[in-house]
């Protein structure tokens, strides 16, 4: 334990029975920033592990600590907050001290250059000491107390390599993320990344600049350079260098990425988070929205593994949205749910899923198996098509915003955690995740070649999910929508489960007349039996999409395909899906 450490111990022993409120102000809020600072050391020590990891083609440590930044939060809040409660004792519940505790740890962490972080991680303190239905400004951070990063923060998050030509400028790029020693034949592959540039950079005569956010970003199998390159009077081009690591031989660069879109998908709301050394989060987020305007604060917040902040992102531009708009929250689009209640605020992007209290027939799983199948998805490997969802409890929205059928609705099929409150509606537990087009309704609405394309895609959506050992379980197309990139995603998690744990069979066949007309199984089915011949049953694809569908991917609908995909599970040899295209690789040149 350091000495910062030692003395906030010591005076949490100390009787504090005697401390004016002031006092006790300052020493609950020091005790605060001391764990925010140990949570910062431990979130940066495994961040940092992913070079070695990476380096060693450790995937196994490398997954491992992927798993541990995301679940040790909650154990230093525990352990925080069981501090706080010890110290204040009788007082805890008193809101002018906490509101002393905010100003005290705002100075405090004033001159941090994650500060933002900071404060969301006081929010998240406050709301374990205070259940609170809504939001209160004088003891937590609603809206932030800066606008921009300390006078001391680094101001710079990528570098600028000009004077050569673009073969040089990848060259020194490349060798500054790792060692000459570390590549397998570097130079080739910079001329070749010089190729795919050029091919889509106009005005190859200017002079280049190349700009590279100073750290590496890991995930998975992969590490990924991200920047920019500059041409004189030119529009800069977004890029990302994709890197592997598959032998002795070296790293290698795998592919190319180039344009917003192309990055957009790299960062996707479907893939789990980067590990990327930063020390101002607030200067790198920005950044990268330079490189991808769509991109929300949340989604890159997100995507560099500071979820909580994402929320409170969310939560600020979600408030702010409501002050300026007039519109009211309905159903959301799609087939009514058997188990969520699911709705949405047209001029917002998002839906907001609530449990039912009682789910439709046939369903018959339970509030905590759908939690606990939205937490595996939380914690597994999205492989770019599972719906990220954000939980949020105590929601606070003003009633008149819904609309009538709505409320209703919601007051009568999730009465255990929705209530009416001085004309508020208070909302206990909710999931909020990107709003998307159905992929059932996207079906009626498009033309051929797009629902071809959809359905093409929808295969490969269900082979990626095998690949990262995740079954839908529900293969109907009103579980799966579609992204403004035309990507195929699954959104209905209430069935998912890890696909080592499915028995995939092949239909028996029918000896008698008897069986083969029977409405019945004739034969005996356990509870995790899967007959994959029968998805087609139940499909409602249009012609243009099932054509398409089982050209690419008629597998999917054998037991062997699916039986060879948990061999290669249990085998450790986990198939790699990766997040760009196979023509942005560079081995097709």
């Amino acid at each position: 334990m350091n000495s910062r450490s030692t003395i906030a111990s010591e005076n949490v022993a100390q009787d504090s029975s005697t401390l004016t409120d002031s006092r006790l102000a300052a020493r609950c809020a020091e005790i605060a920033q001391q764990a925010f600072f140990d949570y910062q050391t431990r979130f940066n020590a495994i961040t940092r592990r992913a070079r070695e990891r990476f380096l060693a083609r450790d995937w196994a440590g490398s997954f491992d600590d992927a798993a541990e930044r995301l679940h040790f939060y909650n154990d230093v809040l525990d352990s925080l907050t069981g501090r706080i409660r010890k110290l204040m004792g009788g007082r805890l519940p008193e809101r002018s001290i906490w509101a002393g505790i905010k100003a005290v740890y705002s100075s405090l962490i004033a001159r941090s250059p994650a500060w933002e972080i900071a404060e969301t991680f006081f929010n998240s303190l406050t709301r374990r000491v205070f259940a609170t239905d809504g939001v209160d400004q004088a003891i937590e951070f609603v809206d932030t107390d800066f606008d921009t990063p300390p006078p001391n923060a680094p101001i710079t998050v990528a570098k600028t390599y000009r004077g050569q030509s673009l073969p040089e400028l990848l060259h020194s790029a490349l060798t500054d993320a790792f060692e000459e020693i570390c590549w397998d034949d570097l130079r080739q592959t910079a001329n070749l990344a010089t190729a795919r540039i050029e091919a889509t950079h106009a005005a190859k005569d200017s002079q280049p600049e190349l700009e590279i956010v100073s750290s590496v970003f890991y995930r998975g199998r992969g590490a990924y350079l991200v920047g920019r390159v500059l041409r004189e009077g030119q529009v800069s081009l977004p890029i990302a260098l994709c890197l592997r690591h598959e032998n002795e031989r070296g790293i290698t660069l795998d592919a190319l990425l180039h344009g917003d879109v192309d990055l957009a998908i790299l960062f996707s709301f479907t893939r789990s988070y980067f590990r990327v050394a930063v020390e101002c989060p607030y200067r790198l987020v920005r950044y990268l929205q330079q490189l991808m305007p769509r991109k929300r604060l949340i989604d890159l917040y997100n995507a560099i593994g500071f979820h909580r902040h994402g929320k409170t992102e969310f939560y600020r531009d979600f408030i702010a949205h409501l002050r300026r708009s007039t519109d009211r929250f309905v159903v959301a689009e799609g087939a009514r749910g058997m188990v969520m209640s699911v709705f949405t605020l047209p001029s917002y992007d998002v839906v907001f899923k609530l449990i039912k209290d009682r789910f439709d027939l046939p369903k018959d799983s339970t509030r905590e198996d759908v939690r606990r199948r939205y937490r595996l998805v939380f914690e597994h490997d999205r492989a770019g098509r599972l719906v990220e969802a954000h939980e949020f409890e105590h929601l606070r929205i003003p009633g008149d915003r819904f609309d009538p059928k709505l409320r209703a609705e919601l007051l009568r099929d999730a009465a255990s955690i929705v209530k009416m409150e001085g004309g508020d509606v208070i909302i206990a537990h909710a999931y909020v995740e990107r709003r998307l087009r159905p992929l059932n309704l996207f079906f009626r609405e498009n033309e051929p070649e797009a629902i071809a394309a959809a359905g093409r895609d929808y295969g490969q959506s269900i082979k990626d999910l095998a690949a990262s050992n995740i079954f839908p379980g529900d293969l109907l197309t009103k579980n799966f929508g579609v992204t403004r990139h035309g990507r195929v995603v699954f959104y209905d998690y209430d069935e998912l489960c890890f696909l080592t744990d499915c028995n995939f069979r092949k239909l028996p066949e029918a000896r008698t007349p008897e069986e083969e007309i029977a409405a019945e199984p004739w034969f005996s089915v356990r509870e995790n039996d899967i007959f994959p011949e029968e998805f087609l049953q139940f499909l409602a694809f249009p012609k243009p999409a099932l054509t398409a569908l089982l050209e690419h991917h008629g597998e999917i609908f054998r037991a062997d395909f699916w039986r060879a995909i948990q061999r290669q599970i249990r085998a450790g040899d986990i198939p790699e899906v990766f997040p760009y295209r196979a023509e942005r690789r560079l081995a097709n040149d």
